[in-house]
């Protein structure tokens, strides 16, 4: 595995490759102690494609300043640039912890068939990460988001839709 989080996709029938969700989720588990061990966060994940593929992500947000290098979303991006596609329906995501928002939101926008995780979002709280903030922003209501506050800002219509209205003109582009 390299450090940067990457890894080739590993045919599913390979010896050793986990087949059920206990196997892929303690893989998940292996790569995060791993990752600890190589300066990474505690965090690891395996998508599996529809196809049977798997495809690892570790925890690379301190490794790499890139704060949104989680290891659900490494091993989405992973499996995306290994598939060659954006959509991964058909998808399961097995990772070592319990996604944060942001993990959850990609695994969403990535079409992910279904997530499983071992520990929860309380015992990562009891580690150091404490993700409690972000699931009160979504979850609560105007004071939960006080922490960053969100607004709209009034442009005149023609400009606050021109990105739309190119794109919709746009005969050439690729429908998501």
């Amino acid at each position: 595995m390299e450090t940067n989080g990457t890894a080739a996709p590993i045919p599913a029938n390979s010896p050793g490759v986990a087949s059920s969700p206990a196997d892929y989720l303690a893989r998940a588990v292996q790569l995060a102690v791993e990752n600890v061990r190589n300066e990474g966060g505690p965090f690891g994940a395996i998508v599996v494609s529809a196809d049977g593929r798997v495809f690892e992500g570790l925890n690379r947000v301190t490794a790499n300043l890139d704060p949104s290098a989680h290891a659900e979303v490494t091993a989405i991006r992973n499996a995306c640039q290994g598939l060659g596609t954006f959509d991964l329906t058909g998808a399961v995501l097995y990772t070592s912890c319990e996604p944060c928002p942001m993990c959850l939101a990609t695994s969403l926008w990535a079409r992910i068939d279904r997530v499983y995780f071992a520990a929860d979002r309380h015992d990562a709280a009891e580690a150091g990460f404490d993700d409690a903030v972000f699931y009160q922003y979504f979850e609560g209501g105007p004071a939960d988001r006080a922490v960053m506050p969100v607004a709209q800002e009034t442009l005149p219509t023609d400009q606050r839709i021109a990105p739309f209205t190119e794109w919709t003109q746009n005969s050439a582009r690729t429908e998501y």
